[in-house]
């Protein structure tokens, strides 16, 4: 699986000692730099040789291919000439196998994003936002879809939008806003950067909860175990659509209930580049399970279940790596909450392990509350 470290993602050819050049100008994360298009490169002032280069390890990266990114880049030719190679030459000169090649050659992805034009970071505003175009249409919900997360619904009344054959976890609302506004938390890492090295504060000072959504709406994604190859795998996912939730105002953050630093340095920036907090009091876990945790044994929750077994696979075929560290068997899950005192607008729970928050689901819900949010603003 492709890492988010800017360093690993621009290499040793064109485009390396560029990281200041990139931050100046707003491109401080991978997620981001993908993003960047003609326009952007010219302004930008970069050479032929570097517009091939960010173009090619762009692709690769969409396809979990980064291993293959410098001597695709060292060949001198561009994105294009490759795409049109014989695989019989892919695998002669770059050493792909059979299952790689598939992949460099399959034009769709579905971990591309889609906004066409995305601004710097000196431009994101809430009056600003309106003019980048509109990428989570790509993402609506056809008629009569039924939600696999759980939706705060509207003053005349709730409800419970669920999968039919999924387990039986009796929690038909979302947590109520009291249940996690005074959550004891201590955020151990920052949001990455360009440039960043890995830091983490196991002693910085406990803040309230609310604290992370006092001015923004925010993700919060609570990760089971931060070394779990299907937690890295949803986190790595989520992360990708980085610059859709930024042009919507949101805010990434992960959440853990153990500090283990090696498994922290591990996901961070690789897996995960938004910032890190930590909740030992385990109390976003509960509010999940309305109140209590929701935990499942390794044999029972996992080796005899079929769905389980099924998201580890998918999991593992990014290309993700598993570490056994840390406890296992709390569910996590994740939570769309707005700004200030508006209240949790949707939550997700892992009922099976693996289990995620469809895409689609997480950036519709995100893009009402934007629209909702930009009316209030007028």
């Amino acid at each position: 699986m492709a890492s988010y470290s800017m360093e690993e993602f621009l290499g040793d050819g064109a485009l390396k000692g560029l990281i200041s050049k990139l931050a100046e100008g707003g491109w401080v994360d991978v997620p981001t730099l993908k993003m960047m298009d003609l326009a952007n490169m010219d302004a930008m002032k970069l050479s032929q040789r570097q517009k091939d280069a960010l173009e090619i390890r762009s692709y690769l990266h969409d396809r979990s291919l980064m291993e293959y990114a410098d001597r695709m880049e060292a060949s001198g030719e561009s994105l294009p000439k490759l795409l049109t190679l014989k695989t019989s030459v892919l695998s002669l000169k770059f050493g792909m196998n059979r299952g790689c090649i598939s992949r460099f050659i399959e034009r769709t992805c579905a971990c591309r994003n889609s906004i066409q034009h995305v601004l710097s970071a000196r431009q994101r505003t809430l009056s600003s936002r309106t003019s980048i175009s509109q990428a989570p249409e790509d993402y609506e919900l056809a008629e009569g879809y039924v939600y696999k997360g759980i939706v705060a619904a509207e003053p005349d009344g709730r409800r419970w939008l669920s999968c039919c054959g999924e387990p039986p976890i009796t929690v038909d609302d979302v947590a109520s806003y009291s249940s996690i506004e005074k959550i004891s938390i201590r955020k151990i890492t920052t949001e990455y950067m360009a440039g960043m090295d890995f830091s983490m504060d196991m002693k910085a000072q406990p803040m309230k909860a609310s604290n992370l959504w006092h001015d923004k709406p925010v993700i919060l994604l609570c990760l089971r175990r931060p070394g779990c190859v299907m937690c890295r795998a949803e986190a790595h996912q989520l992360y990708a659509r980085k610059p859709i939730f930024d042009a919507m105002g949101f805010e990434l953050i992960a959440v853990l209930h153990e500090k283990i630093e090696p498994e922290v340095k591990a996901l961070w920036p690789r897996y995960w580049g938004g910032s890190v907090v930590l909740d030992q009091s385990k109390e976003f876990y509960k509010a999940l399970g309305g109140g209590k945790l929701l935990k499942d044994r390794f044999v029972t929750g996992f080796l005899f279940n079929p769905r389980a077994i099924s998201n580890y696979k998918r999991a593992k075929a990014t290309g993700a790596e598993n570490s056994i560290i840390g406890e296992g068997e709390i569910k996590g899950g994740l939570f769309i909450i707005g700004p200030g005192k508006s209240g949790i607008a949707y939550q997700f729970i892992e009922r099976n392990f693996g289990d995620r928050a469809p895409i689609s689901e997480v950036i519709q819900i995100c893009s009402q509350m934007q629209s909702k949010l930009l009316g209030q603003a007028k």
